[in-house]
């Protein structure tokens, strides 16, 4: 029998398993073939600790240490540009304060990403402590540190039952799997995994966010660019492997599934890109879509569940999963062993399911 079943193995799952297999025999059941299959694998892959609500930049900030020096650190410099119109003064007032960007000139700005165009680029910020992620290192080491600890991690495992004569038993993969304690950890899915355990749904949203990969720009070498935003996070765009990632930010509301990128919408997000821009998009090598998904406050939900302590939420993740899960998943294993949480009460309460109780 296993002590604690982990279900879903994304970020959230993974780094909650390995903070708990030194403490417990832990199972991580993951309903696709490979780890991250969703949401984890289709990240921006960004640490940027002054990005989100407040509770997800207080776990950001409490993630930073871990970020920069466990296994060697994840980080590597990137840093972000904001870049707005003329009439967008007053917005972009307002999230330079809330991200404490630094305003630059337009021309600075040019010089940082040469293909901003001088004709609509009015205003201008930029931040430096922004930092790409290596988000498949981290997955990797934390699947590593799952099963140093004799932990299992079951692949292609859909939960397609989950009961509770005693323990909790759960059907997956054409096995059933016996356990004092379940996390629940999966992403778009976990509302459907809570009502299979009996367990009230929270009203999660996920949200289908699409990104293309274009080519680089001709005559450019892009490797130093920063991350670069248009305001109010209409579109964005990221140095990626040689090449520049374009997202239209959409967050639009969807089922849970295998999320695709909608033609229109990367249409729609080239346009808002191209009218800050010099060059047009002239080929998409490749596009994806992720799901985001939130809770109704859209804050993160970590912790026991109010109905039975032995089921376990981690979820609401909304986009921010690896640049929290250090100390995320930490609350979480600290909140499901019984332990002091690290983290400051007042954190640990708004972060709780209780609140939707």
């Amino acid at each position: 029998m296993n002590d604690i079943i982990v279900i879903g193995g994304g970020i959230a799952g993974l780094s909650a398993a390995a903070r708990l297999a030194p403490h417990a025999k832990v199972t991580v059941l993951e309903s696709e073939e490979a780890l991250g299959y969703h949401a984890s694998g289709r990240s921006a892959a960004m640490y940027e600790a002054q990005y989100g609500l407040p509770t997800t930049i207080a776990l950001n900030l409490a993630s930073g240490d871990f970020h920069r020096d466990h296994k060697g650190g994840y980080l590597s410099a990137r840093g972000i540009l904001f870049a707005a119109r003329a009439h967008e003064r007053n917005i972009f007032e307002a999230e330079n304060k809330a991200m404490k960007m630094n305003e630059v000139t337009p021309q600075e700005a040019i010089d940082l990403v040469p293909i901003l165009n001088p004709e609509t680029v009015a205003f201008a910020a930029f931040h430096e402590d922004a930092f790409d992620l290596d988000t498949d290192r981290m997955m990797q080491d934390f699947a590593r540190d799952i099963r140093a600890h004799g932990g299992e991690i079951h692949l292609k495992s859909p939960v397609t039952a989950i009961d509770k004569p005693g323990k909790w038993q759960i059907h997956a993969g054409g096995q059933m799997h016996e356990t004092k304690m379940v996390v629940n950890a999966a992403g778009a899915w976990a509302d459907q995994v809570a009502a299979m355990a009996g367990i009230n749904p929270l009203g999660l949203t996920p949200c289908r966010r699409s990104m293309a990969r274009i080519p680089a720009p001709r005559g450019h070498d892009i490797s130093n660019w920063p991350m670069f935003f248009g305001t109010g996070e209409r579109w964005y765009a990221k140095p990626d492997a040689g090449q520049l990632i374009v997202s239209p930010a959409e967050e639009d509301p969807v089922d849970p599934m295998d999320a695709w990128a909608d033609d229109m919408v990367l249409a729609e997000g080239f346009e808002r890109y191209q009218e800050m821009v010099t060059e047009p998009v002239e080929r998409v090598t490749a596009n994806w879509a992720g799901l985001r998904t939130f809770s109704p406050d859209r804050a993160l939900v970590l912790g026991r569940s109010v109905e039975d302590s032995s089921f376990v939420w981690s979820a609401g993740q909304g986009g921010y999963g690896f640049q929290t899960a250090p100390a995320a998943s930490q609350l979480v294993a600290d909140l499901a062993l019984g332990h002091a949480p690290e983290l400051e009460a007042d954190l640990v309460t708004a972060l709780s399911p209780q609140r939707f109780a």
